[in-house]
């Protein structure tokens, strides 16, 4: 399976052209800038149309609109994550937004962190775990609770944003770890998707 990391788009998804191919498309949040019904819309409009097998997205901090974490309404190939999971071809994704109210007490989203399962083959977060891909010189926009978490879970995949001018990819021990950012500090595109590939059908 050919896995699609793109992140942090901020309104700019129709600038990006056409996309590389693969089976599936991972949007790890913030494709919005303001967090409004209308932008998030345009955002499911695009993504929806986008030729990818399945697409799977969760909400960043600047994706207000999503903070009721239900989303009616979408093709069965589109998978909205919230704190859930969905399972293709064998491989099992899990998904946790980083919503305002989250941001705002870090004890209800370590509570989130906490109850990622095991078994998870791809994480997808928005916040990055605290020292991978998570800022520039001393400052730091990731979290120990999720590093602790991600230790534990071990996930093939850790696919996540929020971090501007922090984009990349480094294995670390089990997990291959992925920021893909789209847009700098100043929210122009400067980066490009990433693209992994993972067995199907494989298991812990």
């Amino acid at each position: 399976m050919k896995i699609l990391h793109i992140s942090d788009t901020h309104n700019k998804h129709r600038d990006l052209g056409t996309l590389p191919k693969a089976d599936l498309i991972v949007h790890s949040g913030d494709f919005t800038m303001a967090g409004s019904d209308v932008e998030a819309l345009d955002f499911l409009e695009w993504l929806c149309d986008l030729p990818y097998k399945h697409k799977i997205f969760i909400a960043g901090n600047h994706d207000d609109c999503m903070i009721d974490g239900t989303l009616e309404g979408l093709p069965d190939n589109v998978h909205y994550l919230h704190n859930s999971g969905v399972t293709i071809d064998g491989v099992s994704f899990y998904g946790v937004p980083m919503l305002a109210e989250l941001v705002n007490g870090e004890m209800r989203l370590m509570e989130h962190y906490n109850l990622i399962p095991e078994e998870v083959d791809v994480l997808i977060t928005h916040q990055p775990p605290l020292g991978i891909l998570d800022g520039i010189g001393n400052i730091h926009y990731g979290s120990v609770k999720l590093l602790n978490r991600v230790d534990i879970v071990k996930p093939k995949l850790h696919l996540f944003g929020h971090a501007h001018n922090a984009t990349g990819q480094v294995g670390l021990y089990y997990t291959r770890f992925c920021n893909a950012a789209l847009c700098d500090d100043q929210y122009v595109i400067d980066s490009k998707p990433f693209l992994f590939e993972i067995l199907t059908q494989i298991g812990h």
